[in-house]
């Protein structure tokens, strides 16, 4: 085997997840190449460093340790505001927000009556501006 192919097959190989011809097959490169040896050994080294981080350690108690500060912090928030509060907030909101589109709406009729004489020209113009339904395209493409 060349040494690109087995560079390709590496990691199959140390996962031991190649079919059993091509194993020997690689074995036997490696016991003749060095340089292919040499690659295995540091490629066997860098999955030994992945395999020390994907164990981490876990703790039993860090679930627990979460929920009950997120209960407090919940509690706190509840104890800081009063009812009154949480109940008119939304509401100053949604009355905000209507008197913003309510607005918005006031602000454009001025402009609703420009805009409908704008198209009324336009619709106008278009006519002249099309003058391929009154000519045939044979007589245009003659010329």
């Amino acid at each position: 085997m060349k040494c690109k192919k087995i560079h390709s097959k590496v990691i199959f190989f140390l996962e031991k997840e190649l079919p059993d011809s091509e194993m020997i097959r690689v074995k036997e490169h490696l016991s003749s190449c060095s340089e292919c040896t040499h690659f295995v050994e540091e490629m066997k080294r860098t999955l030994s460093i992945f395999d020390e981080e994907k164990s981490a350690e876990v703790n039993p108690f860090f679930y627990t340790r979460v929920k009950a500060r997120l209960q407090s912090q919940e509690q706190e928030v509840y104890a800081g505001r009063p009812v009154l509060a949480r109940i008119l907030q939304p509401l100053a909101f949604s009355i905000l927000l209507i008197i913003g589109i309510y607005g918005g709406i006031k602000l454009g009729e001025p402009y609703k009556s420009a805009v409908a004489v704008n198209v009324l020209s336009d619709q106008q113009m278009i006519p002249y501006l099309n003058e391929m339904d009154a000519e045939p395209i044979e007589t245009f493409l003659m010329k």
